[in-house]
């Protein structure tokens, strides 16, 4: 049986360290930004445990993310764009890229 989302967000990390992370693609361009704040705090804390754990957000780690996200992640395949943290992970995986993650700190 898969935890649900929630119950895995308990598990995480803890974020509030954190104001936001980038995502830098091979080029350097920051593709993303997840701030801490309602609506976006449970994507961060997937993202930051995804960097810990990878380094980066490989192909791997965005099949990892989508595991985390459970129940959200058939809602994102059906309702495209409605889900972006979501959406982001599945084209990871897809097209076997990856995206650095540069922590911005909370002051």
């Amino acid at each position: 049986m898969t935890m649900s989302f929630a119950s895995t967000l308990k598990q995480l990390p803890g974020i509030s360290h954190l104001a936001a992370i980038e995502l830098i693609d091979r080029d350097g361009e920051v593709v993303g930004r997840i701030e801490n704040k309602p609506g976006q705090a449970g994507s961060l804390a997937v993202y930051n445990h995804l960097a810990q754990l990878y380094g980066a957000v490989t192909p791997d780690a965005a099949r990892k993310g989508l595991e985390l996200y459970a129940e959200h992640v058939e809602d994102a395949r059906q309702n495209p764009g409605r889900h972006a943290n979501i959406d982001r992970l599945i084209g990871l995986a897809e097209r076997g890229e990856t995206l650095r993650i540069k922590h911005v700190f909370a002051v």
